[in-house]
């Protein structure tokens, strides 16, 4: 085994191209693990949660280490980890009873280093941010008696809160690790399959197709691309490398403006956290904490993930009229016949999972187990759909790591802020920080809203999007639900404005790739994504000024009207902000958009 000399965290894990065998193994056992789970009925949380935890300690310990220390003491700790693990899987029945109160030494002391380790995992994967505000919690959960005031807590026996954080089904066993174990992993896996194929291609061949003979076309294709490949990968920054690796350069090659090329790339590829069908790993944790089944979430969020692109869509012809932006060439331009055999890697596997869940009745994840067999049969065939075993065998090994590396890192984020929730959860904290935004903002909704989006942005700085998201309404999501806000609506708004720190300064990920990938100043890329993607910081508002947009598989005529009515007003005001016309004239586009879209 070996280690990745590069920082890979969780939004800009890029699949390595080459791997050792014993990773190529730990890859197998990972994804037979979790495709297991899904086939094999019941598993008690106790035994499932822990074996997942196992699982991930190798990948981000050892092979994401970047020195010759980082590896040591991952190894070190990995062992370690697997022990601690072990022993809570194969006691999974006594602890049971112990109803989350540690009553031996033994028991405190694996109690405590999984606690550490969880922190050190989160760490190796994405740095202090997350673990720091875990930290934050934890330390409040031992100290906050001392807490002067509405915000201290009576006090929390050291054997009852760290039991519960790690012997009992909560803290690092609680319902989110559970998501990671049982959907996230599946959509992951599904992800790496069809990435490790062809894919991509499709995704590229299908884009240039539709847009590419436009005016902008090369900016048009990068936007459907991105937005096709992030449903799938749920990953800005990964995104951006993956489909901006083959659009930034098409844009640069028929002179697009630098920061424009870079600019289109990181917004479109932002988008693809919030388009249907998959969403990346957020929609998954969103079921479970709303209760709310899938296909609704896929629903709820189908139009105004629309809505996002055609903002971006219409900034790009206002940009194009200025600048003359040029289609992409006829000659690079793929055939017919080049974009129906490449568009069947991905339509295949796509038109299988969805048949599954709303024909077959299928949960998710088990659907999504059926598609990832239907996309693993596809790797036998290359975009000429010829045969062949040993580019099988290449392909299915790059899939199997990448799907082991990823599962570790997003599972290494969700359990570090299951911890988070945890100590919410035991002192009562949430429910004060709850009654702090309520009293802060008045008991007024559009306050709040403000209150919240701003600590989405702030938390977003640095923490991946489905941490941000799962700690920002853990603590928010209350406050907003009794000002009125259906509990749906509250977390579709928490979860777009999670997405803000991907193009929005001064933490802009997806920027940032971007405009290494154009060799552009970021900023100059940052400010040209905040215009292209303003939908990002309009849309959620929009939802909740109307609300039937989201109430597409209920109300489709009203979600419809909605929709028009709020694209109105975005068109108005992208072309606005963007288009070089009189200032008296733009100012007037803006304010009128936003009427028809707040007031009408």
């Amino acid at each position: 085994m070996h280690a990745l000399s590069s920082s890979q965290t969780a939004d800009n894990a890029i699949p390595n191209a080459t791997a050792s065998p014993g990773w190529i193994v730990l890859g197998v056992i990972s994804v037979g693990f979790h495709l297991g789970l899904i086939f094999y009925g019941l598993t008690p949380a106790l035994v499932s949660r822990p074996l997942h935890m196992a699982l991930l300690l190798p990948w981000v310990l050892i092979y994401m280490a970047k020195t010759p220390f980082q590896r040591i003491s991952g190894w070190g700790l990995t062992l370690l980890g697997i022990a601690a693990c072990a022993y809570i899987a194969f006691n999974e029945a006594a602890l049971a009873n112990q109803y989350g109160f540690i009553d031996t030494h033994l028991q405190m002391a694996i109690g405590l280093f999984l606690i550490m380790l969880a922190l050190e995992a989160a760490r190796r994967a994405i740095g202090w941010p997350l673990p720091s505000v875990a930290l934050l919690a934890l330390f409040y959960g031992a100290f906050g008696q001392y807490v002067p005031g509405a915000f201290g807590h009576p006090g929390l026996p050291l054997q009852s809160m760290v039991g519960s954080l790690t012997i009992a089904e909560g803290g690092l066993w609680g319902s989110l690790t559970g998501v990671s174990v049982g959907v996230v992993a599946i959509f992951v896996i599904f992800g790496a399959v069809l990435n490790a194929g062809e894919a991509g291609q499709g995704f590229m061949n299908l884009a240039s197709a539709v847009a590419g003979r436009l005016t902008g076309g090369a900016a048009k294709v990068s936007v459907i691309s991105s937005a096709l490949m992030g449903s799938i990968s749920g990953s800005a920054s990964a995104n951006v490398a993956s489909t901006g690796a083959i659009t930034i350069p098409s844009m640069v090659r028929l002179r697009y403006p630098r920061s424009f090329a870079g600019a289109v790339e990181a917004v479109a590829s932002s988008g693809g956290q919030i388009m249907p069908p998959l969403m990346g790993a957020g929609a998954f944790v969103m079921v479970e904490l709303t209760g709310t089944p899938y296909t609704q979430i896929m629903a709820a969020a189908t139009l105004p993930a629309v809505l996002y692109f055609l903002t971006v869509w219409v900034g790009i012809n206002a940009y194009a009229t200025h600048h003359d932006l040029k289609p992409v060439d006829a000659s690079e331009r793929p055939s017919a016949k080049e974009v129906l055999i490449t568009s069947l890697f991905f339509a295949v596997p796509f038109v299988l999972l969805l048949e599954r869940i709303f024909h077959g009745g299928y949960t998710p994840q088990y659907a999504a187990s059926i598609a990832i067999f239907a996309g693993v049969v596809l790797l036998l065939f290359d975009v000429t759909l010829r045969f062949s075993l040993p580019n099988f065998a290449n392909r299915l090994a790059e899939a199997v790591v990448t799907a082991g590396r990823q599962i570790a890192v997003i599972g290494s984020i969700i359990i570090c802020a299951s911890l988070v929730i945890g100590v919410l959860s035991l002192t009562g904290l949430g429910v004060k920080i709850t009654s702090g935004i309520l009293a802060f903002s008045n008991d007024l909704l559009w306050p709040a809203l403000l209150l919240t989006a701003l600590a989405c942005l702030i938390l977003g700085m640095e923490v991946p999007t489905t941490a941000a998201y799962v700690i920002c309404v853990s603590v928010a999501g209350p406050a907003l639900i009794s000002l009125g806000l259906e509990p749906l609506l509250a977390h579709l708004f928490v979860f777009w404005y999670a997405l803000l720190s991907t193009i929005t300064p001064p933490v802009c990920g997806g920027v940032f790739i971007a405009a290494g990938m154009v060799g552009e100043n970021w900023l100059k890329v940052a400010l040209k994504a905040m215009a292209l993607g303003i939908g990002l910081y309009i849309i959620p508002l929009a939802m909740v000024a109307n609300p039937e947009v989201i109430r597409l598989a209920f109300n489709p005529t009203g979600a419809l009207l909605d929709g028009l009515k709020i694209a109105a007003g975005l068109t108005a005001i992208s072309f606005g902000v963007i288009a070089r016309k009189a200032i008296w004239f733009r100012v007037i586009l803006v304010v009128a958009g936003a009427a028809v879209i707040f007031l009408v």
